[in-house]
């Protein structure tokens, strides 16, 4: 019975150590190139959003000759736009011109306090005018 188990043989330190270099550089070439992926799946929220409040800014402008406004974090319900349910990653918010003379607006998405990007920072946006030009910053762009 003693015989038995002393034939049993473990793993020596050189292999182990061999798995875990092996290990750690899957590791450094994974984790990099998945934070990219994770931040564009993020990106392509706001982006999504934005086009749908460009559908919505259009389809009033064609009915009542204006753009309309507001604010961070609001709903509007004039344009039929409500907030994505559950975690939002972006605020967004709409600016145009006067009420009743809007011919313009740029509706911006912006970090909700999560750093989308991996930059470090949350302060990054995406932007789109009424003519369906788009723009970015802070590490954010279309």
């Amino acid at each position: 019975m003693l015989r038995k188990l002393n034939n049993r043989r473990g793993f020596t330190l050189i292999e182990l150590m061999i798995v875990v270099v092996i290990i750690g550089i899957l590791a450094a070439l994974a984790i990099p190139k998945f934070i990219q992926v994770t931040g564009k799946a993020k990106v392509s929220e706001a982006k999504t959003i934005l086009k749908e409040i460009f559908t919505l800014e259009k389809a009033y402008f064609n009915e009542h000759d204006t753009y309309v406004a507001f604010a961070d974090g609001a709903e509007c319900a004039s344009i039929g736009f409500a907030l994505p349910e559950g975690v939002s990653r972006f605020n967004y918010k709409v600016e145009a011109g006067a009420a009743g003379i809007a011919t313009e607006f740029t509706a911006t998405a912006t970090e909700n306090g999560v750093d989308v990007d991996g930059n470090g920072t949350m302060d990054g946006y995406l932007t789109m005018d009424q003519d369906g030009g788009t723009g970015g910053g802070n590490g954010l762009t279309w």
